[in-house]
């Protein structure tokens, strides 16, 4: 039994420090995912918090035999992303893209001098940009494939559509958001 499947199990039989050690392990996936998909700090926050409890009060439905816990918490992220995107709607037409425009968490290398520093978090910014404009299929899919690093089954799993659909919206996503970086000006190095 994989590792994630024995702490479900230990959680499931009141154990509060396995519950810790599942949040504690992916934690940082549950947010990158969050964030992604909103451009947003503290939303990404807000909604890393909701999927735990979401995964907290439906613990007893996960199936190992159903495929591995991290597809399975990707699967429910996504599901609330979804919730929250349709909540959102009304709030994103009318809210200034400007206003929409994500602080990027800094990502700290020794190796990195201050000017590649800058560089990275302004690519990010534009990568970040570019991923909003992208339609929210062709954007899960890319988000999910070239950023979070799941495999097509994976995505399979997780969007509830054919492999072939995964290929052709990772496809068609990275094809649109070249297209819309180029508009932007950025070009690969």
């Amino acid at each position: 039994m994989e590792p994630d499947a024995q702490l479900v199990q230990q959680c499931l039989r009141g154990e509060g420090p396995a519950w810790e050690e599942l949040v504690r392990r992916h934690t940082r996936r549950v947010y990158n995912l969050c964030y992604r998909f909103t451009g947003n700090a503290t939303d990404a926050q807000d909604l890393s918090q909701e999927v735990f409890l979401r995964i907290y009060r439906t613990l007893a439905s996960y199936r190992p035999a159903y495929g591995a816990f991290p597809t399975w918490l990707t699967s429910v992220t996504r599901n609330l992303l979804v919730d929250h995107y349709r909540r959102t709607r009304h709030d994103r037409v009318t809210d200034s893209i400007d206003d929409a425009m994500p602080l990027l968490e800094e990502k700290h290398s020794k190796a990195r001098t201050p000017d590649r520093l800058a560089e990275a978090s302004e690519l990010s910014v534009q990568l970040q940009r570019g991923l909003a404009r992208l339609s929210p299929e062709l954007r899960e899919a890319v988000i999910l494939r070239d950023l979070q690093g799941l495999e097509y089954n994976e995505i399979q799993a997780v969007l509830a559509v054919p492999e072939g659909t995964v290929k052709s919206r990772i496809n068609r996503g990275r094809i649109e958001l070249a297209r819309i970086l180029e508009e932007m000006g950025v070009r690969p190095t």
